[in-house]
């Protein structure tokens, strides 16, 4: 129910459906039947919140306890926030439309560097004292998990506890401490201690950063018998591990308008830029039969008719056309289409694409990340030329005409004919489609080419790897466009796109920085930076000013290469795989070899500790 002044503001916002809750399968308790009442906020707009699959599973979690009512916050957009802002109305949850000052736990998911802004934003404009050291008592507990928890000191003055790793039974156990501490009178730092013994658990406060005089790291150092390194959670039997068979349905178009499955988490291929590759080890499959009941309990609960397998690499589970073949013995009556994101051009093949095209038929994507095979093997993609000209072939013979190809510019070792080659690679790709003699008659072909910017990113081989000057990504982005335009391909048939480095900027500084960046993000809420991943709001020069306020150099964050003796911000922090491990594969990377993938061969990167998942497969 959302506060009555509220209903009289909606008139004068965009999306009024944003602000109103109400969905169905939206969960609704009685507030003096609870214990514990979480707040779970998405740092962004409800349709970008509402399409993700972690708030979905946690959400629908935590509201199987009786004694845990958890409710959705969402960002404002700027129109809302206005209206907010000047009829003294504080942030509030959708299902109640209670303030976060009514909460217990303040919740935020960690998905991208450039949401910290609104994280400031969306406590401020909740009630909630920014610093943890300004909140007292035992309430208003804020905690984050996610991604970019595996390096959270830029944030570590405003978040009392991170959650490293799955949270499906640390969040739990928390709660449950926190019920306990509660009823037994204990103080807020009492609690915070004992939480930072339980596995997967760090609270920041309990820590100290000491820096040599150079502004690396000299040492962090527990207090108060805080562990030493913090170890990361891991779901090891993914068919036992919690999956709702229903979702809140919105009233509004959101971005991801499906049911969601989650098929598999980790990855096998570690390819050496990819930090989810890395962080979501070892690779843990479900069965088929898991599979398909999820799906189809989620379609009859929602009535959505579109199902979205959700991994870092759908076609390296090992049951791919036996688990299409059975979700589409009840899909294709029903009328369900699958959608099967995430392909990897040698895994692609005439049995999945059969399969995947059954009700409905769109573009298809795929991932090359560089131009040349040299510069693909250094970076551990493992995709030759000929399996994607293959795999384009079956495409365009199984009637596709559209084809996007993602890349990545300012990778380590990389040259400007590397450069160039992500050009070429797009031109093969349609000389590929007019070369293949069964394909779609009458109807003209679309390749799209895409080129990202590189971030050297925590728990990564480039971990310790520079980032290319703005002025040096421009460069490259140019150089594509004009490679293009020599070979005289026709624009409407070969389009390039790019990303704005500002921003690629911006995140490798957050990604990889120390505390001291506490004081650039509090300085930036204080000037009303928000909504930095969206490019009508984001202005470097807006944040260049604040680094040069707080007396901080931002390229020692995003442009430095570090030595491998450095101790890191994160170096504290377990996710599974070893440094050692990291630096042999950055060496590799400079010498252009590939390494194989997880089932291929073990390398030995330090998973193999947790017990199971791929790492006990019989290879």
């Amino acid at each position: 129910m959302i506060p009555e002044k509220v209903e009289k503001l909606l008139l004068k916002v965009q999306k009024p459906g944003r602000y109103v809750g109400g969905e169905l399968g939206a969960v609704i308790k009685d507030k003096q039947d609870v214990d514990v009442r979480f707040a779970f906020c998405f740092p962004d707009i409800y349709e970008i919140g509402m399409s993700h699959l972690g708030i979905k599973i946690l959400y629908s979690l935590f509201n199987e306890k009786p004694y845990i009512w958890c409710e959705r916050v969402f960002a404002p957009w700027m129109d809302m926030e206005e209206q907010m802002r000047a009829h003294d109305i504080p942030l509030y949850a959708l299902e109640s439309g209670d303030p976060l000052t009514e909460f217990d736990f303040i919740g935020f998911t960690l998905q991208y560097e450039l949401s910290y802004s609104n994280i400031l934003n969306m406590l401020d404009l909740g009630g909630i004292p920014l610093l943890s050291k300004d909140r007292h008592d035992l309430k208003h507990i804020v905690v984050a998990g996610g991604p970019c928890a595996c390096n959270p000191e830029p944030i570590t003055d405003f978040i009392d506890i991170f959650f490293l790793g799955d949270g499906e039974e640390v969040d739990l156990e928390v709660m449950e401490l926190y019920r306990t501490c509660k009823k037994e009178g204990k103080s807020r730092e009492e609690f915070l201690r004992l939480a930072a013994q339980i596995k997967g658990v760090y609270v920041p406060s309990l820590y100290d950063v000491s820096y040599h005089d150079d502004g690396t790291i000299a040492a962090v150092t527990p207090r108060d018998d805080a562990p030493t390194v913090i170890e990361k959670r891991v779901m090891l039997d993914m068919d036992n591990c919690y999956y709702p068979d229903n979702f809140v349905v919105p009233n509004i178009e959101i971005v991801h308008d499906r049911a969601v499955e989650e098929i598999f988490r980790g990855c096998i291929r570690g390819c050496r830029f990819c930090q989810a590759g890395f962080l979501y080890r070892p690779v843990r499959e479900k069965s088929v039969e898991c599979i398909s009941e999820q799906c189809h309990a989620l379609c009859r609960n929602t009535g959505y008719d579109e199902v979205s397998l959700s991994s870092l690499s759908s076609s390296d589970y090992t049951q791919v056309v036996p688990m299409l073949r059975e979700l589409n013995s009840w899909a294709k009556p029903e009328h369900v289409s699958l959608s099967l994101p995430s392909l990897r051009v040698d895994g692609f093949s005439d049995d999945i694409l059969n399969e995947i095209k059954t009700v409905r038929k769109s573009g298809l994507t795929f991932a090359p990340e560089a131009g040349s095979q040299r510069l693909r093997d250094a970076i551990n993609k493992n995709v030759f030329e000929d399996e994607l000209m293959n795999t384009c072939r079956v495409a365009f013979e199984g009637g596709y005409t559209t084809v996007k190809l993602y890349f990545m510019i300012g990778l380590p070792t990389e040259t400007q004919d590397d450069v160039a080659d992500i050009a070429n690679l797009g031109k093969k790709v349609l000389d590929t489609y007019y070369s293949t003699p069964n394909r779609p008659k009458g109807k003209a072909p679309r390749v799209t080419v895409s080129a990202s910017s590189f971030v050297p990113k925590p728990f990564t081989p480039f971990q310790w790897e520079p980032q290319d000057t703005m002025d040096v990504l421009r460069e490259k982005q140019q150089h594509i466009k004009q490679t293009i335009i020599d070979n005289k391909i026709s624009l409407s048939k070969l389009s390039y796109n790019y990303h704005d480095s500002d921003t690629s900027y911006l995140e490798a500084v957050f990604a990889r920085g120390d505390r001291r960046l506490n004081k650039v993000m509090l300085e930036a809420h204080k000037r009303g930076i928000r909504f930095d991943g969206w490019s009508d709001c984001f202005s470097l020069q807006n944040w260049l000013e604040v680094f040069e306020v707080c007396g901080i150099d931002p390229a020692f964050y995003a442009n430095r290469r570090r030595s491998f003796d450095e101790i890191l911000p994160w170096d504290h922090l377990d996710y599974g795989v070893t440094k050692e491990f990291l630096r042999r594969e950055c060496e590799r990377a400079y010498r252009s070899e590939a390494s194989p993938n997880c089932r291929e061969k073990c390398l030995g990167c330090g998973s193999k500790k947790y017990g199971g998942g791929v790492c006990y497969e019989k290879r």
